[in-house]
């Protein structure tokens, strides 16, 4: 018996699709070149070689915008990084929750950002190659309304310009 309703002639390339698909491609995790590091797998001085060797976002409490000692870990990371590559600038991103207005997230993204650009500063980074601006609840990373997606949410996130 033969099939030729066109549905399966189109279930049959998708199929054909994804096998080629998951045979063609290179699990991220596998070392490329003969290297031992995650370093060598990024263009040293990129955002994924900063996500990768120091991290990029630090992390806030509610209504907060003191750095917890997870987040200075991070932006001293991030200032050893930055010394490596001193032609590297960054603009630290302010980003705050969903509850809140508008207006008030604004201003404790900024407060979150400058918190971090200070204590970078305090590093020994010099405050010419870092900028804040805040996002507030406008650029959320994780959707939902819950603990779990708020906490990812209050952040500043450090971007290579």
């Amino acid at each position: 018996m033969r099939f030729t309703h066109p549905g399966y002639k189109i279930a049959s390339l998708v199929a054909a699709l994804f096998v080629v698909a998951a045979c063609s491609s290179t699990p991220e995790s596998a070392p490329t070149g003969g290297s031992t590091g995650a370093a060598s797998a990024y263009a040293p001085g990129s955002q994924e070689d900063l996500a990768a060797n120091a991290g990029d976002s630090v992390f806030f409490d509610l209504d907060q915008y003191n750095l917890k000692p997870e987040g200075q870990s991070t932006l001293q990371a991030q200032a050893a990084w930055l010394a490596k590559y001193p032609a590297v600038t960054l603009t630290i991103e302010g980003h705050c929750d969903e509850r809140g207005t508008r207006e008030y997230n604004l201003a404790l993204g900024e407060r979150r950002a400058n918190a971090a650009r200070a204590y970078l500063i305090s590093l020994g980074v010099d405050a010419n190659r870092l900028q804040v601006i805040s996002y507030g609840k406008d650029r959320p990373f994780a959707v939902g309304s819950d603990e779990g997606a708020w906490a990812q949410n209050r952040r500043g996130f450090s971007r290579v310009n």
